[in-house]
């Protein structure tokens, strides 16, 4: 499988996902709706069949730089442009905003672009930022997306934890008043306060919950498990993985001063989940390890609920 990215930049350090070009600052939006390829727009045109009739109720969405058809959409679709995308992180961040990250993957199908948002929190005694990810797609496939993802500075990883007290992303389909619904997503940075808000308790509550060395492994086991009907290869490849899991755990530098608890046990698999190679690296994988930073991981929210009901 080719790898999904067509263009994209990143600022300074290689990022958690490790795609891009890199760039020495992060841009303003006019300059980083350039430097990530998506400054073109879509245009929506009549679809004809090979013999020249007209198809109702239906649109083709095309780039306008090499009038490549991104998508077939029904005449309810309505386009949100990559500019606007900028606009709308700009007026709701603020002036000075910058871009670290944006770019576009299938072929412009899907594109996204990630902020710092202005506000650093220190959690647990470690400083994490959020960021905002606006997501799009341009084919049909799915709707907008806007989302919180906190970022440990220390050591790059993502902290999407889906907490049940508060949400963590907004979305709309690309149908009805698209202007209104913009400017719902304005309550993002409410959002985001109040999930960050949450975070911190529910860390503070996890540095609480103590775990024996027999404990981890079990969680461990539970994460990465294995059955009757496993192949020898298969038990040699999750025996990999295990040892890599409780290597992020015991060993980590970064969490030697942590204590033996539920939030190292949760930043040990974020660790893993974030930067592990799979035992099957495909071109694309470092994106779908970034799609994740606005679906959320599955694994980080399993161990989560792990650590809620121990």
């Amino acid at each position: 499988m080719v790898a999904e990215v067509e263009t994209m930049f990143y600022t300074r350090e290689t990022p958690w996902h490790g795609l891009g070009t890199r760039v020495a600052e992060a841009p303003a939006s006019k300059e980083a709706l350039s430097l990530s390829g998506l400054d073109w727009k879509v245009e929506q045109e009549d679809l004809y069949t090979g013999t020249g009739y007209l198809v109702p109720g239906f649109k083709a969405n095309i780039r306008s730089t090499d009038r490549k058809v991104l998508g077939v959409v029904t005449d309810r679709y309505k386009v949100v442009q990559n500019e606007e995308a900028f606009v709308f992180t700009d007026a709701l961040l603020g002036e000075g905003v910058r871009y670290e990250t944006a770019g576009s993957l299938q072929g412009g199908r899907k594109v996204w672009l990630l902020a710092r948002l202005p506000q650093a929190y220190i959690i647990a005694g470690e400083r994490i930022s959020p960021y905002l990810v606006f997501s799009n797609t341009h084919d049909g496939s799915g709707a907008i997306r806007v989302a919180v993802t906190p970022i440990r500075v220390v050591c790059n990883n993502t902290l999407n934890l889906a907490l049940a007290t508060t949400k963590r992303s907004w979305s709309a389909i690309h149908t009805g008043d698209i202007g209104n619904k913009m400017e719902e997503a304005g309550n993002t940075l409410f959002l985001a306060n109040t999930y960050m808000d949450g975070l911190g308790r529910e860390f503070e509550h996890l540095r609480k919950k103590k775990l024996t060395d027999k404990q981890v492994m079990e969680y461990i086991g539970l994460l990465i498990s294995m059955d009757e009907n496993t192949t020898p290869q298969q038990k040699k490849n999750i025996i990999r993985l295990r040892e890599d899991m409780k290597m992020r755990y015991f060993d980590a530098p970064d969490l030697q001063d942590v204590g033996h608890n539920a939030y190292r046990f949760i930043n040990a698999v974020s660790d893993f989940a974030t930067h592990a190679e799979p035992l099957r690296k495909t071109a694309n994988y470092k994106e779908q390890v970034f799609a994740r930073t606005v679906e959320g991981n599955p694994l980080i929210d399993k161990a989560y609920k792990m650590m809620c009901a121990a």
